[in-house]
């Protein structure tokens, strides 16, 4: 497949007559970890990842106002990324073109955001990010569980331009995927980073102080691998500690009795309540949430 294209057949328009899963479905892993609200924590760890990429940061300083819209692109993208998850199919389709036909118009000196390198760690960085909030927020997965997950994801990774011989055969090679590019400094925290992840940190809210940031900036610490996190000079000393120990003690517990209208992203509830439409339009039983 070439980088940045989708050939793929797209659904008709209307009420499908049967179930539309979407392009994963119910029975997913990756239904299972994104719907959950508290997985979202994770969000900052994966952006500023992508950002200690340095042609992904210069790709994000010359192509967006991140200073002064930080939480708008943040919510873009995760309006895109539950489309692209729980979605009916021509839906999830749609919005893999609106990002491929985004990627087409970023590209500068000696970058660009159909290379398929830098395709792989952005879409490194969003996996890397999942697991690893849902592990800590949630509950453990086991590794087949893990490897479904990457599996799931590969099949997103593919439609954006990411060739498939390019990706790690398994999520034991994507876990050493992932360290060798931190670890011979393909990946390193730049100053162009240093400056964008401070507004990743501290977004501009209005009425909202800095100090109000402190939980996440230490959960953030917590999530990163420590050459990242040693790079931004985020601080994980006893406060931020006990901070991120405190919320993997209370949130798995606060999840476990939350009502879903609150637990799971309002995406994934129109993808279940979806599906439940659906089975019982066509006489079904509905086993869907």
């Amino acid at each position: 497949m070439a980088s940045g294209s989708l050939n793929v057949p797209t659904a008709g328009h209307g009420e499908p007559s049967h179930p539309d899963p979407g392009l994963f479905g119910p029975d997913s892993v990756i239904w299972r970890v994104n719907r959950e609200t508290v997985v979202t924590l994770a969000g900052t760890c994966a952006l500023l990842m992508q950002l200690a990429h340095p042609l992904v940061a210069a790709g994000v300083r010359d192509h967006s106002r991140f200073a002064d819209d930080t939480a708008g692109r943040l919510r873009r993208t995760l309006d895109l990324t539950m489309t692209i998850v729980f979605g009916p199919r021509a839906d999830a389709l749609q919005a893999l073109r609106v990002i491929n036909a985004r990627h087409r118009t970023v590209n500068g000196p000696g970058y660009s955001a159909l290379d398929p390198d830098l395709l792989l760690w952005v879409h490194a960085t969003l996996l890397y990010s999942a697991l690893r909030g849902y592990q800590a927020f949630i509950g453990p997965l086991r590794q087949v569980e893990r490897d479904r997950y990457f599996r799931d994801t590969k099949q997103i990774g593919t439609l954006l331009g990411i060739p498939r011989e390019m990706y790690p055969a398994d999520i034991q090679a994507f876990d050493a995927y992932l360290s060798s590019m931190i670890k011979r400094g393909t990946v390193a925290v730049g100053d162009d980073a240093r400056r964008m992840g401070r507004f990743v940190l501290e977004p501009r809210i209005h009425g909202v102080p800095p100090i109000a940031f402190a939980p996440l900036r230490a959960v953030t610490a917590a999530l990163l691998p420590l050459p990242l996190r040693d790079g931004y000079g985020l601080r994980l000393g006893p406060a931020q500690r006990a901070t991120f120990a405190a919320a993997r003690l209370a949130l798995p517990r606060l999840v476990r009795i939350m009502p879903k209208s609150i637990r799971w992203l309002p995406p994934a509830r129109e993808g279940y309540r979806r599906l439940r439409r659906s089975q019982l339009t066509s006489g079904m039983p509905s086993r869907v949430g």
